[in-house]
């Protein structure tokens, strides 16, 4: 069969691409992913989260020992199944904060990708539950809702932050970033609203796109300077497949850059110290990876106030119960509902620091369960100034990569992320916790000094799942794609991911994932952008507009 697009990789902008690209039913497209199908009830329960950063439908990579960390390697989960990261996130919807595309248009040379260019694009992707204004929309393939029955702990953490001196926000989209409050969520009528589910499942009957799972693309086909297809590995086989008019990477910040080193585009130097032949030196590729390192604090509580207990086997089965008669109770929470942005930096240009209440102990890999009910804040530094790689450790397709966050390489980095830990630890002290939250457990009482809250964060902090830029997006020596998401020096062949990010948004990547594949597929098409924002204030709208009689 003659395919026009070939699409590597159905993570969120892999989706989004498919379902854009075969809007045109004169176009074929073939979307190929590497991982599974979501049939599990885990995919689509949204406290299913729980289960999935301890291994389920990923890859089981693993960063490099962080010599700015003591050596520490560090639990790298990337997802192996249709819909990508976002079947298998904690389902938070944030777009990050306006500063952070203008910083993308006005200092990384990305005209074309400033807030007020991209608003557009969240919201034509946005089917919002509640709001509907200047940073809104509904009516798009991705529910976004808010949640269903929080528990009595997340207003009091709530509270408690403005105990502190930040504000209640209830929405971290819109005018402002900064404060605590509820994350809106990709969820639709309960269940996770994946991109697979999305993007996809409405239009499986589309007779021009063609899905096949199970099928690992080891490299992309180049003759002369010129992408004319893909080589791919399945159960049956290695076959070529051809691509009319472009292949189109979207494996993700990690699996990008390894398909485009696997197929000999990149670093010379490296590509031939691992025995690739260089089809095409390209310096940036796999370079400027950047991420968000979480710190956390866990306490036990003073009762059964979080989702612990409902690890009794008794009480698993009726929650399954509920959550499958009334899509109510413990199943139906993300486990990460409520959360806010604040300032490790007073000077910071927007908010540097995002917090995440977890509902429970030990709810993501790695992470210390306590035997009482406990409840965790998570903290992240949004601001990173530390770069890192990813290279091939091998010429086979199927060796991990090299994934070096570098994190803490830059000394300004880790006083920040201390600073949040600092900041989080005082939230849960506040009064309005105080009878919930029975005492401080990690880092505890003992951990005090700046040297001491290092050490602890050597040992336990963790990846917040947020790797981008490895396929930098712009137009100076590090670069690897244009503003047209093509790479540089060839033909019939882009990038449209998080890959090409030039830096972190101050947020987590899905939502942001999901605009660059929704602006992606409109410059693949060679469609004109979606108009600028105007906001409403720009509009002299100072007074109610006129309602329509009613008779």
């Amino acid at each position: 069969m003659r395919f026009d697009y070939i699409i590597t990789g159905a993570g969120p902008a892999g989706c989004v691409l498919a379902n854009r690209l075969s809007e045109d039913p004169d176009v074929n497209v073939l979307l190929l992913e590497a991982g599974g199908g979501d049939w599990n009830p885990l995919f689509h329960m949204p406290a299913g989260f729980a289960k999935m950063t301890k291994g389920v439908a990923s890859w089981g990579w693993e960063t490099v020992p962080q010599k700015h960390m003591k050596g520490r390697v560090l639990r790298y989960t990337q997802a192996k199944v249709i819909g990508g990261g976002s079947s298998i996130n904690a389902q938070l919807y944030t777009r990050g904060n306006a500063a952070d595309y203008d910083l993308w248009a006005d200092e990384d040379g990305c005209e074309g990708w400033d807030y007020r260019s991209i608003l557009p694009y969240f919201k034509r992707a946005e089917d919002n539950q509640r709001f509907a204004d200047d940073y809104h929309s509904y009516g798009g393939p991705l529910g976004v809702s808010m949640p269903i029955s929080p528990l009595p702990i997340c207003d009091a953490y709530i509270r408690a932050g403005q105990e502190l001196g930040i504000p209640y926000n209830h929405d971290f989209n819109g005018r402002q970033q900064a404060g605590v409050g509820f994350y809106q969520l990709t969820q639709r009528n309960r269940r996770r609203s994946s991109a697979s589910l999305a993007y996809l499942s409405p239009i499986k009957d589309r007779k021009n796109l063609t899905i096949r799972l199970g099928s690992r693309v080891s490299r992309i086909v180049i003759e002369k300077t010129r992408a004319v297809g893909v080589e791919v590995i399945d159960r049956n086989g290695v076959e070529i497949l051809r691509a009319e008019r472009e292949v189109l990477v979207s494996s993700g910040a990690i699996g990008s850059p390894k398909l485009l080193l696997q197929s000999g585009i990149g670093p010379a130097d490296h590509l031939r110290s691992v025995g690739v032949k260089v089809a095409h030196d390209l310096p940036g590729v796999g370079g400027n990876l950047q991420d968000h390192l979480d710190l956390f604090v866990i306490s036990e509580c003073t009762g059964d106030h979080t989702y612990d207990g409902v690890a009794k086997l008794h009480r698993t089965l009726w929650a399954g119960i509920q959550y499958a008669l009334f899509r109510t109770g413990p199943v139906a929470s993300s486990l990460f509902e409520t959360g806010g942005f604040w300032y490790a930096d007073p000077n910071a240009r927007s908010p540097d620091i995002q917090f995440h209440l977890g509902l429970g102990s030990g709810i993501e890999a790695g992470v210390e369960r306590l035997k009482n009910a406990g409840v965790t804040l998570n903290s992240a530094y949004l601001h990173p100034r530390s770069r890192g790689t990813v290279r091939l450790s091998a010429a086979d397709p199927a060796a991990a990569p090299l994934i070096d966050p570098n994190y803490w390489s830059e000394p300004h980095d880790r006083e920040m992320s201390l600073e949040g830990l600092k900041i989080a630890r005082e939230i849960m002290q506040q009064a309005a916790l105080k009878s919930y939250v029975l005492a401080e457990r990690l880092p505890g009482s003992k951990v005090a000094t700046d040297e001491q809250l290092f050490d602890y964060g050597c040992a336990n902090a963790k990846t917040d799942h947020h790797p981008v830029g490895t396929c930098k997006m712009g137009t100076g020596a590090d670069a690897v794609v244009g503003l047209d998401l093509k790479v540089h020096g060839l033909e019939g062949v882009r990038v449209c991911d998080s890959s090409v990010m030039p830096r972190v948004p101050s947020c987590n990547t899905n939502a942001p994932t999901i605009m660059v594949g929704e602006k992606g597929s409109d410059i693949i098409r060679g469609l004109p952008p979606l108009p600028a924002v105007i906001f409403a204030d720009e509009r002299n709208e100072t007074r109610p507009r006129a309602r329509a009689s009613v008779r």
